[in-house]
């Protein structure tokens, strides 16, 4: 079976209660509390707009419906509670913040496991009565065709929990620190990089350890990708929030928000244009309040999704 990087099928989760969680601004350092019932308007707005964008270029989305009860504001981030692989695996994941792991409602956990294509169905979640975590695709970067993943160590990455999940999928990990612009641990990976097919978006600056960059270094070089690089700064406007996918046609694109283009480079858009089209939506609300981008709110999906369901963009609502 030959192994893509990227998909053109995602599943996203349209919020009921959006808003600032308190459990996870400890170390989520990105949320900001914008005060007022109308973020959660704003949050729904930026989300539909969202997904009208990729499915006007050819990126099939499926939405689920969540429900106000119980209550989960971070639900409009699902790639952090599962993920799905070509080789058939379902995977769920243990994380911190206890109305984050609400997020897998039974309704929804049974869904994703009827898709076709899931052939292995693996559960992590335990993990959580042991207090470790491993937030899935924000936790973990991974080289699906190289079956090597790269992961920065917070509170909500484990590397007992890491190896776990190696295992079971045949991967090999690089584990290292990294920092934000004020020094504190980054909480996760996918805030400060993106493996596309071609090229890493990455922020060497946040690694503190110089063994660490020249590992990084030779592993993207010796998978023949090119290495963009990004700053503290732009990382503080989402610019390592990224993700690349690619449409029915297969055109590769690259998923960032408004605030992540606005802050980068003209010699840094060059070089990713030259690999992608970029979309790039206002997701204003959502980034303060949430302290998660354009990467977060997607989850791909590498099984095999039925193309009528697809083609129209059915929506899930559970009650």
């Amino acid at each position: 079976m030959k192994r893509l990087q990227t998909t053109d099928t995602v599943l996203m989760v349209r919020p009921a209660r959006f808003g600032f969680n308190e459990e996870t601004a400890g170390n989520n350092y990105f949320q900001k509390k914008e005060e007022g019932e109308h973020v959660a308007i704003k949050a729904l707005n930026e989300f539909d707009n969202y997904v009208q964008l990729l499915r006007a270029n050819g990126v099939r989305v499926i939405i689920i419906q969540d429900t106000p009860e119980p209550y989960t504001p971070d639900s409009i981030f699902p790639n952090n509670w599962f993920s799905t692989h070509c080789t058939g695996e379902l995977v769920f994941y243990p994380m911190l913040a206890e109305n984050r792991q609400l997020e897998r409602k039974h309704q929804a956990v049974n869904m994703l496991s009827l898709m076709p294509g899931v052939k292995k169905t693996i559960n992590l979640t335990d993990w959580e009565k042991r207090g470790k975590f491993l937030e899935g695709t924000g936790s973990m970067i991974l080289d699906r065709v190289h079956r090597v993943l790269f992961a920065c160590r917070s509170p909500r990455t484990d590397e007992e929990v890491l190896a776990k999940f190696c295992q079971e999928l045949n991967y090999e990990y690089i584990l290292f620190d990294s920092v934000d612009s004020h020094g504190r641990p980054i909480y996760h990976t996918n805030v400060m990089m993106c493996i596309a097919s071609r090229y890493v978006v990455i922020c060497m600056d946040s690694i503190p350890d110089a063994v660490d960059r020249r590992v990084l270094r030779a592993c993207f070089r010796s998978s023949g990708r090119e290495i963009i690089e990004i700053t503290q700064e732009q990382v503080d406007h989402f610019a390592g929030n990224m993700l690349a996918v690619h449409n029915e046609n297969g055109e590769s694109i690259l998923l960032m928000s408004r605030a992540a283009y606005q802050s980068l480079r003209s010699d840094q858009l060059q070089k990713l244009e030259a690999y992608s089209k970029i979309l790039a939506p206002d997701l204003t609300t959502i980034e303060q309040n949430g302290g998660g981008s354009a990467r977060c709110m997607v989850a791909e999906l590498f099984l095999d999704v039925d193309n009528e369901v697809a083609e129209e963009g059915l929506s899930f609502i559970f009650e």
